[in-house]
């Protein structure tokens, strides 16, 4: 019951994080990407200010407050993967940019590769069918209009991604999770404010028409996505917790069909498929040698 409860958060998880997409791509109606960006990451610092003064009280001395320098190369590295995203989500779909940037899943074991860690056999058949996948999603094969410039910043998006993965994996375990995430995110809201400066010229009454998307993606997906990541994913096995998770790319193609009326052809709905079986089978559990 336990497991099924969680199991269950898990999926509510990747419910938000995937329609979030939706709510990055219409809140781009009316602001720039990195204005849209420095609103979202001020909010989501905002929102896990309760969880951590609630950690606080209950942890005492064990609540370990992280440095400056993982909550600088945390951040500096969300700021380029946040915004690699934003920028690319203005010329392409919430249903695309779903499935493109689920592959972080995929790149992090590529990139332990090239750090020459041990990369098992599966994750190279996970490349394959990412690539392909990519191939039909792009719709080179079917002429639905090629590669958008927006898809390949999803995809260095993915690649960002994953690097950030690695780095928080190098200090997570020493620090309090959700303070290490509030701070990467006031890092990164901090340093996009000169990009803003430099790129956009925001208004009050554009970020007031953008609420709705800068409150969804701040609130629901920073904050109440992240807290129900670590209560659930603590408590069920973490290749279960992967693969409910993977399913983010499957809600944004629902999120961006029924909000925008976005629509894929039969050759990107295979590319679709493919990718999240690339997805999925990157997260399979290895077989043990006898």
């Amino acid at each position: 019951m336990e497991k099924a409860k969680n199991t269950l958060l898990l999926l509510l998880t990747s419910m938000i994080w995937g329609s979030a997409f939706v709510a990055q791509r219409t809140g781009m109606e009316h602001v720039g990407p990195f204005t849209f960006q420095v609103a979202r990451c001020f909010l989501g610092a905002l929102s896990l200010l309760p969880i951590l003064f609630w950690q606080k009280k209950r942890q005492g001395a064990r609540f370990v407050v992280p440095s400056l320098k993982a909550s600088l190369l945390c951040g500096l590295v969300l700021l380029i993967a946040c915004s690699t995203q934003q920028i690319g989500l203005v010329s392409t779909s919430a249903s695309k940019a779903g499935f493109i940037g689920s592959l972080y899943i995929v790149v992090v074991p590529v990139i332990c590769f090239f750090l020459k860690q041990r990369t098992p056999r599966k994750v190279w058949v996970s490349v394959a069918l990412s690539v392909a996948g990519l191939f039909l999603i792009s719709g080179l094969l079917g002429g639905t209009g090629g590669v958008q410039t927006g898809d390949l910043w999803v995809l260095a998006s993915a690649f960002f991604y994953g690097v950030h993965i690695l780095v928080v994996a190098r200090f997570a375990p020493h620090v309090n999770g959700v303070a290490l995430s509030a701070a990467q995110f006031l890092v990164a809201g901090l340093c996009t404010i000169p990009l803003v400066l430099l790129f956009e010229e925001p208004a009050w009454a554009d970020i007031v028409d953008a609420r709705w998307g800068i409150l969804y993606t701040g609130i629901l997906s920073s904050g109440v996505g992240y807290t129900l990541q670590i209560i659930a994913q603590s408590r069920v096995p973490s290749t279960l917790a992967s693969l409910v998770l993977s399913l983010e790319s499957v809600f944004s193609l629902l999120a961006g069909m029924i909000v925008l009326g976005e629509s894929l052809h039969g050759t990107e709905w295979i590319g679709c498929a493919l990718v999240l079986a690339a997805v999925i089978i990157s997260q399979l559990p290895e077989k043990r040698r006898v």
